[in-house]
Formats: structure tokens, C-alpha cells, sequence
């Protein structure tokens, strides 16, 4: 069975919540995607953060690897394929254990672009900054999406 590693962006930065929705997935270690940019978008129900290309942006991400199982939770829970959309990335990341450099295939959700520009519940940004904290990311990243979403929105 090939395997699969999913990149993680937003809440699903939150260990706590991705060992409930995904038991078996397991972290393999950090990267930065370069050349994309964080922001918050979404629907009626709420914004909820993507990434976009960008050319002098970067996201911090975690590589998790993930079971069958895990990936068609997170199917479930990002709203695949109304909702996002999968796109196969090929980035290096650093081992969470061992510090080495390797590189992979991963698949991130990437909402569809057309949907616009919001401003995220308290309880999704504080989520998002736990994970940002766990794994020691720039907060200034995340923020700057927040700022500009407040701004696109006029709050």
C-alpha cells in the first residue's frame, strides 16, 4: 500500500483535534511551503483558512502521514471535494525525531478559489494558534492572513 502524507496548514495544526479525527495518522516533521500564502475564506457557515499561490509568500506546515481511514475523515471534515479540493505537493520537510531532510509527495486541502475572503470564528484562530504554538511557527504568518481578511472585510 502506497503511502500517503497529507499537509497541514490551519486547525489541523492542532494535535489534539487531529488525533481525534485521524487516530492513526502520525507526524512526520515540519516544512515551509514557499511560493504560497495563507487566508481565510469560506461560506455562510464560516472562514476557514487556505492556501493560494503567492510568489513571495510561505506557509508553515506539518507532514503528517496518514492511514486510508484517516484521509477519508479528513475527506469528511474539510468537505472534499464541495468545499476543498486536493492538490499532490512535492516539498522537503525536516524529521520531527530525527532532524534529517527528505522529500515527498504530500496532498493539501486547498479551498476552491472562487469562495470569499472572511473573518474566521474565535474558537477556529485561537485553534490555529495552539497549533502554530505546538510546533513553535511564526504567529506573525497567521496574523498577517487575519489582517488582511479585517481588512478586505472592512472590521
Amino acid at each position: 500500500m502506497e503511502k500517503r502524507y497529507y499537509i497541514a496548514y490551519g486547525s489541523n495544526l492542532n494535535v489534539p483535534q487531529m488525533r481525534t479525527r485521524c487516530p492513526h495518522a502520525t507526524i512526520l516533521g515540519t516544512a515551509e511551503l514557499r511560493g504560497w500564502e495563507l487566508l481565510f475564506k469560506g461560506s455562510r457557515t464560516g472562514s476557514y483558512l487556505t492556501i493560494e499561490r503567492c510568489k513571495d509568500g510561505r506557509v508553515p506546515v506539518v507532514i503528517w502521514d496518514v492511514t486510508p481511514e484517516d484521509e477519508k475523515a479528513l475527506d469528511r471534515y474539510e468537505g472534499f471535494p464541495t468545499f476543498y479540493y486536493k492538490q499532490d505537493i512535492k516539498l522537503q520537510y525536516k524529521g520531527i525525531r530525527t532532524g534529517r531532510r527528505r522529500t515527498i509527495t504530500a496532498f493539501a486541502y486547498i479551498m476552491h478559489e472562487e469562495r470569499q475572503i472572511g473573518i474566521p470564528s474565535n474558537f477556529y484562530m485561537k485553534t490555529c494558534l495552539e497549533g502554530y504554538e505546538t510546533f513553535f511557527f511564526d504567529k506573525k504568518i497567521l496574523l498577517a492572513a487575519y489582517r488582511k481578511c479585517a481588512e478586505v472585510c472592512g472590521s
